[in-house]
């Protein structure tokens, strides 16, 4: 029997929306944590939670070899491009609401694809860009809150957030294409990277972290090791058994569960104008996303020479948190695949 028995496609759909649910709730996590914390201790604590964690990962992983070239090559600059996301991000969510920051960094899903030119040839069509066009409106429309007046620091900042994600994607796209580069060795290199990062800059403020309670730490944990290290593993784990376009769709629904964690949790109020650039922002970037895949799969079959020996390796190519893996590598080795945040 070709393709997923349907038991197994709803238990990797339910996957890939659980990554989805996890991501759109760090929001509220990351802006609850900062209430009690300064930022850079924020980020320290989970870039050193998450490392612990992956390194203790990877201890157990005895089968799989050392660390490749590659893996520390690459790992290194994403570390850095991937703490920039996190700064920036994480300041941004301590101004802002969370349902606000969740779908303002949506905006990834269509910047993403005017900085990655790999996978289409001959510009974008126009209607992509009518799609990011409803985005930007819905950001003025999310940044009005109960009036139109000046951008609020936390909305600006959450703006500049999905700026540099979107380059960190796309870079992790051009620096990974072709190379068996194993998703935990690279998240590990990237959690120690970061970790390094924000010790100095965190050092002074290290010891408030005795002081915030069970309460402080049950937020850091859940950032470290459920909104990091789980979301990155489950997502590998789910999108090598759908298809990348399937996984696509159902990691979009994030700024969806952010708005909800938000209102539901945190009791955010959404004003008439709020609402519509929430509903905007959504039916945009899921407009801008399904024109660029069909344009990316019609570029790619267009410039496919004819079939003579075999079939070319599958690429798969997925927008998420913080990063997106191509290419195959052989059968028995971990495929890379996109990570987030």
């Amino acid at each position: 029997m070709q393709g997923e028995r349907v038991p197994d496609a709803r238990r990797t759909d339910a996957v890939l929306l659980l990554v989805a649910l996890v991501w759109g709730s760090s929001y509220l996590s990351a802006q609850t944590a900062t209430a009690v914390l300064p930022v850079l201790v924020v980020l320290f604590a989970r870039y050193a939670l998450s490392a612990l964690a992956c390194l203790g990962l990877v201890a157990t992983d005895r089968k799989s070899g050392g660390w490749t070239r590659d893996e520390i090559r690459i790992g290194v600059p994403l570390g850095v491009t991937q703490a920039a996301v996190l700064v920036v991000e994480t300041y941004g969510v301590a101004h802002t609401s969370a349902a606000n920051a969740g779908l303002i960094i949506s905006l990834t899903i269509v910047i993403t694809p005017l900085l990655d030119r790999s996978g289409h040839r001959g510009g974008l069509p126009l209607s992509f860009y009518a799609a990011a066009g409803v985005c930007l409106l819905a950001v003025g429309l999310l940044m009005s809150g109960n009036g139109f007046h000046a951008p609020r620091l936390g909305d600006l900042l959450m703006l500049a957030a999905a700026l540099i994600r979107a380059v960190h994607v796309a870079l992790v796209g051009r620096l990974t294409v072709n190379r068996a580069i194993r998703p935990l060795r690279l998240t590990t290199v990237q959690t120690l990277v970061g970790s390094a990062l924000f010790l100095l800059p965190a050092s002074g403020e290290l010891s408030t972290l005795a002081h915030i309670g069970v309460a402080g730490w049950a937020q850091l944990l859940y950032l470290a090791l459920f909104c990091s290290v789980f979301a990155f593993l489950a997502q590998t784990w789910a999108v090598q058994r759908t298809s990348a376009s399937r996984a696509s769709l159902l990691l979009g629904t994030e700024p969806i569960w952010a708005a909800a964690v938000g209102i539901t949790l945190a009791g955010d109020h959404f004003t008439p104008l709020t609402g519509l650039g929430a509903a905007m922002m959504v039916a945009g970037t899921y407009w801008g996303q399904s024109i660029e895949r069909a344009h990316r799969a019609a570029t790619s079959e267009g410039a496919r020479p004819p079939s003579t020996a075999s079939a070319p390796s599958e690429t798969r190519t997925v927008q998420g948190r913080g990063a997106v893996t191509s290419a195959a590598p052989p059968r028995g080795r971990d495929k890379p695949q996109p990570t987030r945040r």
